[in-house]
């Protein structure tokens, strides 16, 4: 049925794939029980089975119970049929008696090998996992290799494991076809069990980071610093940035000569547009940088925590708030803060706004 050579193939495999041979023993122990109840769909007990690999045996076993009144025979008997198997027998006890299964010789082989490719598999799969988990937070280049019911299926390192991108993970706008090559964030690495996989993004908005280091050196090196992003993926993303070396144009950097930086990261988002912003520990300074485009003339601390108003020229109030609203909410996100964007004419007649005053600022906030 299974003889001794079959145990010490079992010891190669374990020596080769690196898989405990107490854990294979086990898994057929189960899948064997299993078989074997398939083997008789009527048959409703208990069964065990025990391999030993010294023998090279399989031993297998009836467990029933000892019941005051028998509603199923192949898992119950009565106290006196136990009692003639074993005399000091009780009930609630366990009986275990064993059992030589007939004509189950094939199943047996044909369930063994099912098992060890399965065990194999699995390693196979959780030894990759455990290699992509110091992948997480990085970005990866792969293969489109399904598209179905809006998820993104992308083969991932050389083919060694499919990453999955669910659809919010994905740009709006874009168009995921096969075979196509594709750059992707690596959310999380869910590791263990059949539910095993790797989660990719192409929203996340340390994406934007990711990317930004692999175009600007400076940033690579921790030269230049990404203090914080903001991001509605596949429209605008605003990005922080900030270096103690006087020497180091930060923005500059990331623009790069003629812009060829900053446009290999649009280009690879496609075209989504991105604001580098320069970082300040004043956070009205900030807040002022961080609504760029727009030229800001005055901000000022309102009640409450982290609130505040930001002065704008009448003629560029729709391109501080932007389309619904979308610059202002990311200067917010940015920067922490709450802001309520104003015109000049505006805070003016509600006498927040001083003109005046404001004249020694605005070259501050620019």
């Amino acid at each position: 049925m299974l003889n001794k050579d079959f145990f010490e193939a079992l010891a190669d495999l374990e020596k080769e794939k690196g898989i405990s041979h107490e854990v294979f023993i086990d898994a057929l122990q189960n899948a064997l029980a299993s078989a074997y109840k398939k083997q008789f769909p009527g048959f409703s007990g208990a069964v065990e089975v025990k391999l030993d690999p010294a023998t090279g045996t399989m031993r297998c076993f009836l467990l029933r119970y000892v019941v005051e009144e028998v509603v199923d025979k192949d898992k119950e008997l009565s106290l006196e049929e136990a009692q003639d198997f074993k005399p000091d027998a009780k009930i609630g006890d366990t009986l275990v008696e064993e059992f030589v299964p007939n004509d189950f010789g094939r199943i047996a082989a044909q369930t063994a090998r099912q098992v060890i490719l399965q065990k194999i598999h699995e390693t196979e799969r959780d030894n990759t996992l455990n290699e992509f988990s110091d992948k997480e937070n990085e970005v990866l280049s792969g293969v489109i290799r399904k598209v179905e019911a809006k998820n993104v299926y992308i083969e991932l390192g050389g083919g060694q494991i499919e990453g999955l991108m669910l659809p919010q993970d994905q740009i709006p706008g874009e168009k995921y076809q096969i075979n196509d090559r594709i750059k992707v964030y690596v959310k999380r690495v869910k590791s263990g069990g059949r539910n095993a996989q790797v989660l990719v993004s192409r929203t996340a908005p340390n994406f934007v980071k990711r990317l930004f280091e692999e175009e600007v050196p400076e940033i690579k090196a921790g030269v230049v610093q990404v203090k914080a992003i903001s991001r509605e993926a596949g429209q605008r993303t605003k990005m922080a940035i900030w270096t103690d070396d006087p020497k180091v144009d930060a923005v500059g950097a990331c623009v790069g000569s003629k812009g060829v930086r900053v446009n290999a990261v649009v280009s690879e988002l496609s075209g989504e547009k991105i604001d580098i912003i320069p970082w300040s520990e004043d956070p009205l300074e900030f807040i002022a940088k961080a609504l760029s485009p727009a030229k800001v003339i005055a901000v000022t601390q309102t009640e409450g925590d982290n609130c505040a108003m930001a002065i704008v020229p009448d003629d560029k109030l729709s391109l501080a708030i932007g389309r619904d609203g979308q610059n202002a909410r990311l200067a917010a996100r940015l920067t922490g803060w709450k802001i309520d964007v104003k015109s000049e004419s505006a805070a003016a007649k509600l006498n927040l706004f001083n003109a005046e005053e404001a004249q020694s600022e605005e070259g501050e906030t620019e």
